[in-house]
């Protein structure tokens, strides 16, 4: 089932997740309609909070990156050609290599794009659907993606990292986007 999405504005997006168990309920029909959802919204990561649920949970697929890659892109980044995953109670262990900018977009932050800067390592426990425990490091593209997650159920957003003129200029959209004046092609709920 196709969830909608949270908007900017809402209290859920700034909420610091809880851990679950695996008694969860209704666990695996959620992740099922989370892959769903971020499909239908052409995302290529979803967390949790996004569909106004405040736990320690989200899905990627950096692949997807890859795939609409153009040829001179081919190659560039070392995790090439990508992760599809799930990530469960995610805590991060370490943060390692250069800094470095890409343009960056959220479902929930719907028509602004901008340049943020992630390190392009990090090092994460968590546990997969299966709640099987891992301690995985990640890199490049999909480092990034999972960075961007992580910060949503950390009740971070990636507008947090702009400078504070920028974020002054990007109000007006801002606004915009709680009060619910745009157009997307995904379903979205806006903040009452």
């Amino acid at each position: 089932m196709i969830l909608p999405i949270v908007a900017y504005g809402a209290p859920v997006l700034r909420v610091v997740s809880k851990d679950i168990t695996p008694d969860y309920p209704g666990l695996p029909k959620l992740i099922e309609d989370m892959w769903e959802t971020m499909y239908a919204s052409n995302g290529v990561g979803l967390a949790a909070p996004q569909i106004n649920r405040d736990i320690r949970l989200f899905v990627i697929d950096s692949a997807q990156i890859f795939d609409n890659q153009d040829e001179d892109e081919k190659g560039k980044y070392p995790d090439e050609p990508g992760t599809k995953q799930v990530f469960i109670n995610a805590h991060i262990k370490a943060l390692n290599g250069k800094e470095w900018a890409y343009n960056e977009g959220c479902l929930s932050i719907p028509k602004i794009r901008e340049d943020v800067t992630r390190h392009e390592e990090v090092t994460l426990e968590y546990v997969d659907e299966q709640f099987v425990a891992h301690t995985k490091t990640f890199n490049g593209i999909t480092a990034r993606v999972i960075l961007h997650e992580y910060d949503h159920i950390e009740g971070k957003l990636f507008i947090d990292y702009l400078k504070p003129l920028k974020r002054k200029l990007l109000k007006g959209k801002l606004d915009d986007i709680t009060k619910g004046k745009i157009k997307v092609d995904y379903k979205m709920s806006f903040p009452k």
